[in-house]
């Protein structure tokens, strides 16, 4: 074999040299473009929505890997739905391509209800944005703290602050509107519990506002109230009293205690 190359010219053993090299380089690209699958492309399927195991068969049906990446929750599709895919859909990709997808959680996460009374109902509302809570209805009462949050309340009930909640739940604000036109005698509370005179004023519209105990009070509720701003009436000269007048949304600040003011003579209250 060596003697026949020997006996070649120079030039012709180069060129049998340069052919072989060229065969050898034709033959490995073309088994290196069987082995890659060079330009057999799939188009990739939308599976955005569907189910996350009719979406595993579109795709493995075309030859595509599946990867499950994130969770997300999101109530406008369905619990383990495809919420998002990588590549997207109509995409031209090679078979046995990895497809990356999002899926819908099967039950929305939990938050904490936080304790929104006296924000602003614009802030209040960001507020839950932030948290994955919905702003329900809005209704108003008199107070003079006008457009804040009077009351949270949820599924027609007040909620408390620290309640677990499902993402995506409707909260509902009553808020202040400013002072009402109506205009009563100031009522007398002395000697009634907390829960008594809160009820009395709440059917006038009027508020409680700052409770102060003067000894240690265990049950405010049923706490008695002692002292009260702004009093019934205001002396305006010796002997002479006028009753003073509250308007609908202002408040009535109340001293409680845990046993009962000593009794008054009626003609003393009124």
């Amino acid at each position: 074999m060596f003697k026949f190359i020997t006996h070649k010219p120079l030039w012709v053993n180069i060129l049998a040299a340069i052919g072989i090299v060229l065969v050898a380089l034709f033959v490995f690209i073309e088994m290196l473009s069987f082995i890659t699958q060079h330009n057999v492309t799939e188009k990739v399927p939308a599976v955005v929505g569907q189910n996350i195991q009719a979406a595993t068969q579109a795709l493995t049906a075309k030859g595509f890997r599946i990867q499950v990446i994130d969770s997300v929750y999101d109530n406008t599709i369905g619990a383990l739905a495809v919420a998002k895919q990588s590549p997207d859909a109509d995409a031209l990709v090679k078979r046995g391509r990895t497809i990356y997808l999002t899926v819908n959680r099967a039950a929305a996460p939990e938050v904490t209800m936080p304790n929104l009374i006296g924000f602003s109902i614009k802030s209040a509302q960001m507020y839950l944005q932030t948290l994955g809570l919905k702003m329900g209805d809005t209704t108003y009462k008199p107070d003079i703290a006008r457009n804040a949050v009077l009351e949270q309340r949820y599924n027609g009930s007040s909620i408390k602050p620290g309640t677990k909640l499902p993402v995506g739940s409707v909260i509902s604000f009553v808020l202040g509107s400013g002072i009402g036109s109506g205009e009563y005698q100031v009522p007398d509370l002395i000697g009634l519990t907390l829960a008594q005179a809160r009820n009395q004023l709440n059917a006038l519209n009027i508020n409680i506002g700052s409770i102060v105990p003067m000894d240690n009070v265990s049950d405010t509720l049923n706490a008695f109230i002692v002292k009260q701003i702004p009093e019934v009436f205001t002396e305006v000269s010796p002997g002479v009293k006028v009753h003073n007048v509250i308007h609908q949304g202002q408040v009535v600040d109340v001293f409680v205690s845990s046993t009962p003011p000593p009794a008054r003579d009626s003609a003393l209250r009124y």
